[in-house]
């Protein structure tokens, strides 16, 4: 039943939230095998996602292209935090139950186990329609990206005069407490190609409309589920927009992107109740529960080499972004990546990126294929892997003509 839950709650989230996106992610097969670049190595189809300069960056022959569609969904539980829910319900219901010290110490050591500890999910997908010309290059986008977090929060308040009986009060009036935040967005992508001065750059931007949804869901240890999960919503609609440039000479390249240019403060439902413990003294808590997201530009600077049968590339992010309020969800990424084409038709890629903005970040690796299906379709697979708790598959199909 543990699995379950877990397995079910984000595809939930993503139903209720009309297939969430994300405010500066995209899921996107090919960059996200390379480690998360794109800056200077997305191409034309895929530009919108990265950097909206790299859409007046074609080949002579390419005349139109579209990517139908781009899924993916990575998750990250490294300490096992989903299935902890259950087992601390179990213990708390056995010490009612039995009470013994030894039954008080093992549910202590249960609690600070998974205190302070996050489960991230974050799942989504991107569509395109691309036209290259060398008036103004265009690309019809639209991106859905769902991030969900999902953390204890651990109540300390009991004083019942008998210190086992306060770690078991403790237990029961503590909460799970999830938010996501799920962003669809539709948008153009403009772009031109410029020789100024000797110098090859090119300039683009993305004026998109965004609609963003949030959630939020707060429940106790034995009755997390996701049966309520939609009930707390809300949405909003709003003007946005993403600007890159990009310099080349030959293969070298560097570039800027930002995105999200206009800033935004999200509020969730807030939700208010009292708890109160089974044991005899019937401790209550309180619960006021809502959340901010911070929508903040980003700015990522990008250099790489990006050769007609090699790419290597470098991303990195200018800033900390600190997303929601009250969780750990912060980031600031660093992100190489490579590929290898074999003559059209297939393409190797690997990747590496590490999250700055927690010294104790794990590395994450990934690696994809691209595959041409009998010149008419290419199929884009990657996948990421931090660890056994934390990991990501993903898929594109496009076409360029």
């Amino acid at each position: 039943m543990k699995l379950i839950k877990f397995k079910y709650l984000p595809f939930a989230v993503a139903l209720a939230s009309s297939s969430a996106t994300a405010a500066n992610y995209a899921i996107e097969a090919r960059g996200d095998a390379m480690g998360g670049v794109g800056v200077v190595s997305a191409n034309f189809l895929t530009a919108p996602f990265y950097n909206p300069a790299l859409t007046a960056i074609y080949r002579r022959n390419d005349d139109v292209g579209m990517i139908l569609p781009s899924v993916g969904v990575s998750y990250n539980d490294e300490e096992q935090v989903i299935d902890s829910f259950e087992s601390i319900a179990d213990q708390i219901t056995s010490f009612y139950d039995s009470p013994s010290t030894a039954g008080a110490t093992e549910l202590q050591q249960s609690l600070d186990d998974i205190n302070g500890d996050t489960v991230n999910l974050e799942l989504g997908g991107v569509v395109s329609f691309a036209i290259p010309n060398q008036y103004i290059a265009m690309n019809v986008f639209g991106k859905a990206y769902l991030q969900a977090v999902v953390q204890p929060d651990m109540y300390n308040g009991a004083n019942t005069g008998d210190s086992d009986v306060d770690i078991a009060v403790n237990a029961e009036l503590s909460t799970v407490n999830a938010v996501s935040i799920g962003v669809t967005e539709a948008g153009i992508s403009l772009a031109k190609y410029q020789n100024f001065l000797g110098q090859h750059i090119a300039l683009g931007i993305s004026p998109k409309i965004q609609r963003i949804y949030t959630l939020v869901y707060n429940t106790d240890f034995a009755n997390f589920s996701i049966d309520n999960i939609a009930e707390n919503r809300t949405g909003e609609t709003m003007f946005n927009m993403d600007a890159g440039m990009i310099w080349f000479y030959g293969p070298f390249r560097v570039g800027l992107s930002g995105t999200n240019l206009i800033s935004r403060d999200i509020e969730t439902k807030t939700i208010s109740k009292t708890l109160t413990a089974s044991d005899p003294s019937s401790t209550s808590r309180d619960i006021n529960l809502s959340y901010y997201y911070k929508m903040r530009p980003q700015f990522t600077v990008g250099a790489g080499i990006v050769a007609d049968y090699f790419t290597l590339s470098v991303d990195y992010d200018l800033r900390e972004e600190d997303r929601f309020t009250s969780f750990d969800d912060n980031k600031q990424m660093l992100r190489v990546g490579g590929e290898v084409d074999l003559l059209r038709q297939l393409k190797f890629r690997a990747g590496w990126n590490r999250n700055l903005a927690y010294t104790d970040s794990e590395d994450t690796l990934t690696a994809g294929l691209g595959i041409n299906l009998l010149g008419l379709v290419q199929l884009d697979v990657g996948a990421s892997y931090t660890n056994a708790d934390a990991m990501g598959a993903y898929v594109n199909f496009l076409a360029s003509y």
